[in-house]
């Protein structure tokens, strides 16, 4: 069967059923979905009745907000490609029937326009007689098309005969068993805080509890700038706008009903402590400390306390040693490190061949380890601080000018150019620092483009041109690739003072004088960070490897 880019899943089975089947439901549609997945909870439908079946409003029950933290937990496990997005329009404390004309109690008066059109319906639905399959489908289909805006001619698929097999070894729950329908308590307000970086399934699950416990308006505050500076790998923090935009669009397609408010979130506390309307807070174990502490703020403000809601965190079936065991933005930033983040920009003006890496980074950020495990794995090192040296020598091109312009005092006695009574001339003088990269930079740049030929020449398939000014010096055009390396400041200021003997002060003035992390990732086609033991960088540099000969070898046969 083929695939479809967006499909609805329609769950069928009753409550206490539903948890055993939803792993085996989701792996049956990931065969058949590659991109979104959504998912509308009917339980007790009956497909195969004879008479058209209508929404109805499902009651928010406790066991619901069990099923879906289990929903997105499996998803994350099962179908980590997908984007599964669980669909709540139905859900509301007013479990009366559709009625043949529309009445103010039905969940869908009109179609639900989705963010993706679905092309293809499935449900777990098993009919008890297999000849009733194309009655089941065109009542699936019609069922579907009143609840939502779909792909006209959609198909439809019945999972039944793929879950009979995934579930066969399985036991089966008996009667007694399963949560009972304890109602959950809802609120007119309800208000969570969180960076929503990647939005990945702990940030549905949160959302969607929240979406239920929410009768009104749903307020959310979305970690800005001040905020975001103790965050591991917060350069590779989706921007601001665009984590409002997935949240936005997230939200409108799970329950379109709710006034949503997304404001950004300056210090721990934002709208929460000041908001009189605010019933709810939802947090989980690890911010229930925050949610107290905005309750005591509130009492300090005169208002009302807010009801604390304690979700659980989804465990992380695919952590590493450097990640969370619950699934989190950090690590799936970590995960991005060593693969390719933005595709290189167009490189017809040089040589196929050998391919070029720019690898920089700032001070004390591990770059030359990572150019010498390069090196290692066959690539041509290119050390462009040894090269500095080279442009300096006696006689040099470089050395004349040098000479004319900063005078013979940076000499040494024998005619060698002192490099220390030179930085002390530039030190902190941009026009006279301006002017000494002016006459060094290009030839640096000369040595480089000699050296790449010379790899060519030797038939050398890669090279990686480690340099610190790579960016400043503006000789990404001798690259195919921009690799950068980062650390946090404080990382970077610790290895710089024990590796060169200066003063904290001098380490972070030398790092202030560079590019800033941020301003380095803005320009990597490649981020590598050198923050953890060395086995982890290891592990990185060759996925970074890895994937480049693939890279490469797709270039060879395009």
């Amino acid at each position: 069967m083929s695939m479809f880019s967006t499909g609805l899943l329609v769950l069928t089975s009753p409550l206490q059923t539903l948890p055993l089947r939803i792993a085996p439901v989701l792996s049956s549609a990931a065969q058949l979905v590659e991109r979104t997945l959504y998912v509308h909870l009917h339980p007790g439908l009956n497909l195969s009745s004879g008479s058209q079946p209508r929404p109805v409003f499902i009651p928010p029950v406790v066991d619901l907000s069990t099923l879906i933290t289990r929903l997105y937990n499996n998803a994350a496990d099962v179908c980590g490609h997908l984007d599964v997005r669980v669909l709540l329009t139905n859900m509301r404390a007013q479990p009366t029937a559709c009625s043949e004309t529309t009445s103010p109690n039905c969940p869908f008066p009109t179609p639900q326009p989705l963010f993706h059109c679905p092309e293809v319906v499935l449900t777990d639905f098993a009919p008890q007689d297999p000849h009733q399959s194309h009655q089941v489908k065109q009542c699936l289909e019609k069922y579907t098309g009143h609840c939502y805006v779909c792909t006209p001619g959609i198909s439809s698929v019945l999972l039944h005969p793929q879950l009979v097999k995934l579930l066969e070894n399985r036991d089966a729950p008996k009667d007694d068993e399963g949560p009972k329908a304890e109602p959950m308590e809802t609120y007119s307000d309800v208000v969570v805080g969180g960076t929503f970086d990647r939005l990945h399934g702990a940030h549905k699950t949160l959302l969607s509890i929240s979406c239920l416990l929410a009768n009104r308006r749903f307020v959310i505050g979305v970690c800005d700038q001040a905020m975001l500076k103790k965050k591991v790998l917060k350069e590779l923090i989706e921007p601001y706008f665009k984590r409002v935009q997935r949240l936005r669009e997230f939200l409108q397609d799970t329950k379109p009903s709710l006034q949503v408010e997304i404001v950004p979130l300056e210090d721990p506390f934002g709208v929460s402590i000041v908001d009189p309307l605010l019933k709810c807070i939802v947090v989980s174990e690890e911010t229930r400390k925050g949610g107290e502490a905005v309750n005591k703020k509130r009492v300090e403000n005169g208002l009302q306390l807010l009801v604390l809601h304690e979700i659980q965190l989804l465990k992380d079936a695919h952590h590493d040693e450097i990640e969370e065991e619950k699934i989190s933005s950090s690590s799936l930033r970590s995960r991005l490190l060593g693969t390719l983040l933005t595709p290189p920009k167009d490189p017809s003006h040089l040589p196929p061949t050998p391919y070029v890496i720019g690898l920089t980074g700032g001070s004390g950020s591990g770059k030359s380890s990572i150019a010498k495990q390069l090196e290692v794995l066959g690539a041509v090192r290119i050390d462009c601080d040894k090269l500095g040296h080279e442009v300096y020598q006696f006689g040099t091109e470089a050395y004349h000018k040098v000479l004319r312009v900063f005078g013979s005092e940076i000499l040494n006695e024998d005619k060698t150019i002192n490099r220390r009574a030179l930085g002390a001339k530039v030190f902190e003088n941009q026009e006279r620092l301006k002017c000494l990269t002016d006459i060094v930079w290009p030839e640096i740049a000369l040595l480089v483009k000699q050296t790449i030929n010379q790899a060519r020449e030797e038939g050398k398939e890669v090279c990686v041109v480690d340099a610190a000014v790579l960016l400043e010096a503006g000789w990404t055009d001798l690259v195919h690739e921009v690799w950068v390396t980062i650390i946090p400041e404080e990382e970077a200021v610790v290895r710089i003072t024990e590796r060169d003997g200066i003063s904290t002060e001098d380490a972070l003035r030398r790092l202030q004088s560079q590019w800033s992390n941020s301003k380095q990732v803005k320009h990597a086609n490649v981020v590598l960070s050198t923050l953890w033991e060395p086995e982890v960088t290891r592990k990185q540099v060759l996925k970074a490897w890895n994937l480049l000969q693939k890279r490469i070898q797709q270039k060879k046969e395009g």
